[in-house]
């Protein structure tokens, strides 16, 4: 019979930030039903709120922990976007669809196709970068994070949209409107900075490639 601590090994094999990421990650199924089923009743909404605002802290948090520990892996750098992106798409397309949008403040699908368009496209070039060079570069850029961060803002809002339009004249709908057009500009501006980079690096393994030729041509 096994013991509990032959269970929790692969568990302990872990550090600290790499464990928060998992978590995060494995939060994102609760996240879902409680958003297929918040229409029913507005429990739900709020507890899936509730959820997503904790994965969006823990989010911040396992990565001030890894610099701060020197704990950073390459797990982690691959786990970290990997969650985010999990938990974005989830909720872009569950506030899409007509059976689990919220009710006043449904996200339109051109934003839904356009954020799962840019992970996929991010996704990708991920791909193709290992291929051509046989590392994985993992590096976010500026108008990745403001993506993000304004995702992130963009789900809450949509959320609260129902709550934050009894303090009158729709103030839940507008801002959920405003954020999801700004999200947008942040997904098309994202693409382009994460393209430039991934052509960097293809074009920096190709000059390292070169100067080895010529270095055993010489």
């Amino acid at each position: 019979m096994r013991s509990l601590a032959d269970i929790a090994w692969p568990w302990n094999t872990l550090n600290w930030p790499n464990r928060i990421t998992l978590l995060r990650l494995l939060l994102v199924a609760p996240f879902v039903v409680l958003m297929m089923r918040q229409q029913q009743r507005p429990l739900y909404r709020y507890v899936a709120l509730g959820i997503f605002v904790a994965m969006a802290l823990s989010d911040m948090a396992d990565g001030v922990l890894a610099r701060r520990l020197g704990r950073s892996t390459r797990l982690g750098a691959i786990l970290d976007p990997l969650a985010d992106k999990t938990l974005i798409i989830c909720a872009a397309v569950l506030l899409a669809l007509p059976g689990s949008s919220v009710r006043g403040a449904a996200l339109p699908a051109w934003v839904a196709v356009l954020i799962v368009g840019k992970d996929l496209w991010v996704l990708v070039g991920f791909l193709v970068v290992f291929l051509l060079t046989g590392k994985v570069r993992v590096l976010p850029t500026r108008a990745g994070k403001a993506c993000t961060v304004g995702q992130l803002a963009m789900v809450s809002a949509i959320l609260l949209s129902p709550d934050l339009n009894r303090l009158g004249r729709e103030a839940g709908t507008h801002l959920a409107r405003a954020l999801w057009w700004a999200v947008a500009g942040l997904c098309l501006l994202s693409v382009v900075s994460y393209t430039r980079l991934g052509l960097s690096f293809v074009a920096e393994a190709d000059q390292g490639g070169s100067s080895g030729q010529a270095d055993r041509a010489a």
